[in-house]
């Protein structure tokens, strides 16, 4: 039976909670979040505040109320683990700003805006003077940074092991020269250079398999450095294979790319559970083309999988994937790759889309679950929009929606009908913060 539209924003109206920026808002997530270990927090944009601001409110309940081990991002391994070390009172960063430092390559604003910092302050705040075993951890899930990790692993070996780490130069000599991970793709896919997989696969085991000698001595701390050094090699692994494979057009880079986030995810866990006696819980803060099911979207039928898809085949009921969406509003972002970053304005969302649904409840903000009665009269696919770090709005429809069936996607959603770009920490020339307001003449 077809339901009309006035029904469906009536039954949405009573199943969401409204979110007044009160601390209390949240409360129906929270109860709803207690017991899963692992919490997927998306975003349908790179340079939105409200998503920024609404998941760290959200982690810091958890960390307080629920008991967290680590936050988990869409980030670099190496860059995030320098922010690890400074929200544990390690390293010698003497601010969030500083400690964000290694966040240096397009897109800079996406973690180095004042939300993140402001969390990462108070991470570090609250786990001062508490062991290191009560801390909360600060973790990259993602694979960029293929020449960033080679020089970790042998940052780690020098001092502890110059044997090995010979060896390991030896192995990684196949990379060097370059220094550009896409030149290095470019060239071992047309057989221009040796390809390197053998190499960074045995670097990875050698690191695995020397892990008690290594770890004999110091305790945690030394566990937790060790770990680092072979989530390092496992990103060389991996980044290694996936700049190969951008060039070779039968390949699914996506699939690696996520595939990577997902194992990492996992020995992550692993690691953090490690001596407790319970499984360690983390939160996620990945877009929501990562973290919703892709098996509820149109990339499945494309043969595309994700980090949310892998994590509910895996993790089952252990796992919350929540969805955040806006309709209209300002988000800062690019026109190309590595172009200059401004502040953009959102076009309206387009009629069949999720997003002008949920503007037609005239809610401003709300909460709502997708596993009972709001998520049956949602069942019908609708158009979803997603911005990344690169905005056009003149191709909006072609570059930005997808379909999806939305309660399939996320067990839960956060709608922020009006919301407002990010504040980057990096100056960004006044003339070129905003552009011009064309929309909708074009003029």
């Amino acid at each position: 039976m077809t339901i009309s539209e006035h029904a469906i924003l009536q039954h949405l109206r009573e199943q969401a909670t409204p979110l007044h920026g009160h601390p209390e808002d949240f409360d129906p997530l929270l109860q709803r979040l207690a017991g899963k270990t692992l919490i997927l927090l998306g975003e349908s944009s790179h340079g939105t505040h409200e998503f920024y601001a609404g998941r760290a409110e959200i982690t810091q309940r958890l960390i307080l109320e629920q008991g967290l081990a680590a936050v988990a991002v869409e980030a670099d391994w190496p860059a995030a683990y320098r922010v690890n070390r400074y929200v544990r009172g390690l390293g010698r960063d003497r601010s969030a700003q500083e400690a964000l430092s290694d966040f240096r390559r397009f897109p800079l604003w996406m973690w180095r805006n004042a939300e993140t910092v402001a969390f990462v302050e108070w991470l570090r705040a609250h786990n001062q003077d508490r062991p290191f075993e009560q801390q909360t951890g600060f973790y990259g899930l993602d694979l960029y940074s293929l020449y960033e990790s080679i020089a970790q692993v042998l940052a780690y070996l020098e001092p502890r092991d110059p044997q090995a780490a010979a060896a390991a130069r030896e192995r990684y000599a196949c990379l060097d020269h370059l220094e550009d991970p896409q030149r290095y793709g470019y060239a071992a896919s047309l057989g221009e250079r040796p390809a390197c997989e053998d190499e960074a696969a045995a670097q990875l085991e050698a690191l695995r398999s020397r892990a008690a000698e290594h770890l004999r001595r110091n305790g945690i701390l030394a566990e937790e450095e060790h770990f680092h050094a072979q989530q390092n090699a496992r990103v060389v692994e991996n980044a290694e294979r996936y700049y190969r494979h951008i060039f070779l057009h039968e390949s699914n880079t996506w699939n690696l790319r996520d595939a990577h986030m997902s194992d990492t995810l996992n020995a992550l866990q692993q690691h953090l559970s490690r001596g407790t006696g319970d499984t360690a819980r983390v939160a996620v803060w990945e877009h929501n083309t990562h973290i919703g099911d892709a098996r509820a979207t149109d990339m499945h039928a494309r043969g595309d999988y994700n980090l949310g898809q892998r994590v509910r085949e895996h993790h089952g009921e252990a796992c919350a994937l929540v969805g955040f969406t806006t309709a209209e509003g300002t988000v800062f972002a690019a026109s190309q790759w590595d172009g200059l970053a401004v502040e953009k304005t959102i076009r309206p969302p387009l009629i069949d889309s999720y997003e002008a649904l949920f503007h037609r409840t005239g809610l401003k903000a709300f909460y709502l679950p997708l596993d009972d009665g709001a998520g049956e009269v949602l069942r019908a696919p609708r158009l979803e929009r997603a911005i990344g770090v690169i905005y056009r709005p003149d191709s909006e429809r072609a570059s930005h929606y997808f379909r999806c069936h939305l309660s399939d996607q996320f067990d839960a959603v956060l709608h922020y009908d009006r919301s407002r770009a990010v504040e980057p920490v990096d100056p960004v020339p006044e003339r070129d913060r905003r552009e011009p307001e064309t929309w909708p003449s074009g003029f």
